[in-house]
């Protein structure tokens, strides 16, 4: 066949009745073609508008190379299919940007391994009733759209490709695609854009990434369901929904999002089962609205990679978690403004930075069966009108277990709290409350500290080893009823009955903690605050009284470690002790900076010695209070032009006669910054350290280099501080160290050669970036009591040695790398 040539062959209904012709041009071949015959095109380039108007087949050569056959006019659309077709490996070519390079109008054809590279308004558009089947088709069309569906349109794309497009990648209004296995990638505006009443679309196992815009958009009542399918790397929010959307997602992966992963609006619906969102900079969900809801079912969210809540639910929004695991973020579920709503059954709530459910300006909150584990605070209900149903839950490794404040009433009811840093559950500033039949144990603070007089309820709570007690009240207080501890002299307010003390003991007034600058709630023991109306925290303010310094510096003597850091402090309290005495002499004294910076790696003591150092400086006189105040760039920096001047001045205010400590303060200046709003902090912090340079002592904290960085952003910056003060890695010995004070500190004995074996699992243990100095000497400590509990459950009757000695059996396997 020569080329620029097509030969038709004629259908009928036996083969002896086939008949072939060759035709100068495809115009003229489908003019002399019917039903049923064949179109084979020599290889060329063909400067036609095609229009198939009956069922044929058109095809290029067989044997011949992909691209051989080029249908490529000047103007209009390339190819138009109006029958139930078969067009097979051809490469269509268009350059109007008023029309489709192809359109499908009416039929069910076939369409295969056709590439379309072109600069039209869409690669591929569909139409009316028209139903294709395309398969292992590839579009690119940087001009528009690559593939259209609309008015009624539909069919059914197997392993397509949409390799870049200068709109949407998929858009579909008004019809109702089948997506499989296809890839949108390289879009400018979304991969998928499904909008309009009536528009839906389906995907099953397809992939987009690399779009400059969002991967999926659902909008103006329009619905889509997608399944296996994965959305990643984008410019803006992986999926969003708006205006009466509805989206189904089953067992689909959203990660490597710089915005939210899922955002939805205005009355949306979604429905997540089996699904992961991972690596998002903002929101993993974002959901707002009255009547926008979210359902997820066995999913998982972690791994945020910004300074932003897991789950952001406000202005009216609900969202369902059942089964669900949400770990390694900066806060897990915010919930706020007065007809917000979240319910969580049977999920886990882990590693989260600050807070695992906050809830404020009037919203609720209901979990059951769920468990929190390692968190700056378990859940903390801030303000009136806010509350919900706590049941059933384990709270674990945390600061503070359960916060309630500024008239806030929450149900609490059988929740254990364990291992809190702080108090179990804390009550304070017009807070409310009830809680029934709860429990803490080990908590390094009280068990129940209630102060201000709030007006809470206790009823069958039960506390065991609090090291401060396991209850504190402050006079005309809470209500208790049927509590118990194990704790000698639990401190119980006026109002509590004589007869539910616990045997043994007497009721004891303490007055309340010491109220923050003008009228501001009570500090919290050593709680993160992570809003600007946050109360500080701080021992020395809960204590009542300030201690002595030389008591305090014994305490920091008492650390394991840290030889150098000591040094530093003391030469600093001599320095402004000798300065005090001067100035007492009527000698000039010497002016000494007070603000400091701490560079090192996690777990190394930094926030502890913060807090010392506070207290020191209160013993000498120099700061009112002694407080710590210990917040990071989500407390500082907010969304909007001036909302971050405001929260870093009332992080300053709640600090005032004590230490702010800012925590990963380089994230104040991220590299990337643009018109990142952490600058406007930093510039807000340096102008009120110069002007209240009395009133706080401010201590930044971070990784050395990126220290170095933040040092540099602003010309006040270094000049604010007077040194920097390096928490080296702690070394096998002071590890061994840590894990023998919390063996003695939980009535643990270390075996015969168990000594020898922590020496040596410490000196092999991966120094990687998640290695946490005191924190991992205590998770190997932990570790080690779960083996041995392991071990000594199987014996019938166990000693006394059994039950406390562990030995190098007990310790677990070492990691790999980090």
């Amino acid at each position: 066949m020569a080329q620029g040539t097509v030969q038709v062959t004629h259908g009928g209904a036996s083969r002896w009745r086939r008949r072939s012709g060759e035709y100068p041009t495809l115009s003229a071949a489908l003019a002399a073609a019917g039903d049923g015959d064949v179109l084979s095109i020599a290889p060329g380039t063909y400067r036609e508008n095609l229009v198939l108007h009956h069922a044929v087949t058109l095809r290029g050569p067989e044997g011949a190379a992909a691209g051989s056959v080029r249908i490529a006019p000047l103007d209009g659309v390339a190819l138009t299919v109006r029958a139930s077709a078969v067009v097979q490996d051809l490469h269509l070519e268009g350059a109007d940007r008023a029309a489709p390079a192809l359109l499908v109008e009416d039929g069910c054809p076939e369409l295969s391994d056709l590439r379309v590279h072109t600069r039209s308004s869409a690669g591929i558009e569909v139409r009316g009733g028209a139903r294709p089947l395309v398969r292992r088709c590839t579009v690119e069309n940087p001009a528009g759209v690559g593939i259209s569906v609309l008015d009624g349109g539909g069919g059914v794309f197997e392993e397509c490709e949409v390799v870049a497009a200068g709109q949407a990648g998929v858009s579909v209004r008004g019809g109702h695609p089948r997506l499989e296995r296809c890839r949108i990638h390289h879009a400018t505006g979304a991969g998928i854009a499904v909008t309009g009443e009536g528009s839906g679309l389906e995907a099953l196992g397809c992939e987009v990434y690399e779009i400059k815009g969002s991967g999926v958009q659902i909008a103006a009542r329009a619905a889509a369901r997608l399944t296996d399918c994965a959305v990643h790397r984008t410019s803006a929010d992986g999926v969003t929904l708006d205006t009466d959307a509805v989206l189904t997602l089953a067992g689909c992966d959203i990660h490597d999002i710089p915005e939210n992963a899922v955002d939805l609006r205005s009355r949306s619906v979604l429905t997540l089962s089996r699904s992961t969102v991972r690596r998002f900079g903002r929101n993993g969900l974002s959901v707002w609205d009255p009547g926008t809801r979210v359902d997820a079912e066995s999913c998982e969210i972690h791994d945020s990679t910004g300074d932003y809540p897991a789950v952001w639910i406000s202005d009216g929004a609900t969202v369902s978690l059942d089964s669900c695991r949400v770990h390694d973020v900066p806060d897990a579920l915010f919930v706020l403004d007065r007809g917000s709503r979240v319910d969580v059954v049977d999920s886990d709530l882990t590693q989260v930075r600050n807070t695992a459910v906050s809830v404020s300006d009037g919203a609720g909150a209901q979990l059951d069966d769920c468990r929190i584990r390692e968190a700056g605070t378990g859940a903390w209900f801030r303000d009136h009108g806010s509350g919900g149903i706590l049941a059933n839950c384990t709270i674990d490794d945390v600061q503070s277990g359960v916060i309630v404040t500024k008239g806030a009433d929450p149900v609490v009811e059988r929740c254990t709290v364990t291992s809190a840093a702080e108090a179990g559950f804390y009550v304070s500033a017009g807070g409310r409350g009830t809680f029934t039949a709860c429990r803490v144990s080990g908590s390094s603070g009280f068990g129940f500290h209630v102060i201000d007089g709030c007006r809470t309820t206790l009823s069958r709570c039960h506390t065991e080893r609090c090291a401060r007690g396991g209850y504190e009240f402050a006079e005309d207080g809470p209500v208790a009823e049927g509590c118990t501890g194990d704790e000698p002299g639990p401190r119980l307010g006026a109002r509590a009955a004589a007869g539910d003390v616990p045997a043994g003991a007497q009721p004891v007034v303490r007055a309340a903690a010491v109220p923050g600058p003008a009228g501001a709630p009570a500090a919290m023991p050593g709680q993160r605050p992570s809003d600007p109306g946050a109360p500080g925290a701080g021992d020395a303010a809960d204590a009542g009284a300030v201690r002595g310094s030389g008591e305090v510096l014994g305490q920091l003597d008492a650390l394991v470690g840290l030889d150098s850091v000591k040094r530093e402090v003391r030469a600093l309290t001599d320095m402004i002790e000798v300065g005090r005495r001067r100035q007492q002499a009527g000698l000039k004294a010497a002016s000494v900076r007070r603000h400091l910076v701490f560079t090192g790696s996690p777990g190394t003591g930094k926030t502890t010695v913060a807090r010392l150092y506070g207290e020191i400086l209160a013993s000498l006189g120099v700061l009112e209070r002694g407080h710590l105040v210990e917040v990071s760039r989500v407390d500082l920096v907010g969304e909007h032009i001036g909302s971050t001047a405001i929260r870093t001045q009332e992080a300053f205010d709640r600090a005032r006669g004590g230490v702010l400590f800012i925590d990963e303060a380089y994230a104040l200046s991220p590299e990337d910054s643009g018109r990142d709003f952490g600058r406007e902090a930093i510039d807000t912090l340096v102008k009120l350290m110069e002007d209240h340079r009395d009133a706080v002592v401010v201590i930044v904290a971070g990784y050395t280099e990126e220290m170095e960085r933040f040092l540099t952003v602003n010309p006040g910056v270094a000049s604010r501080f007077s040194r920097t003060i390096t928490f080296g890695d702690y070394g096998p010995q002071e590890l061994l160290r840590i894990v023998e004070q919390q063996a003695e500190e939980h009535e643990y004995r270390l075996g015969e050669g168990t000594g020898e074996a922590l020496l040596a699992y410490f000196t092999e243990l991966p120094k990687g970036p998640a290695f946490g100095n005191g924190r991992t000497a205590r998770q190997t400590f932990e570790s080690m009591v779960e083996r041995h509990a392991g071990r000594v459950a199987q014996l019938a009757e166990p000693s006394t040695d059994e039950l406390t000695l562990l030995f190098p059996a007990d310790l677990p396997a070492l990691s790999a790398p980090c």
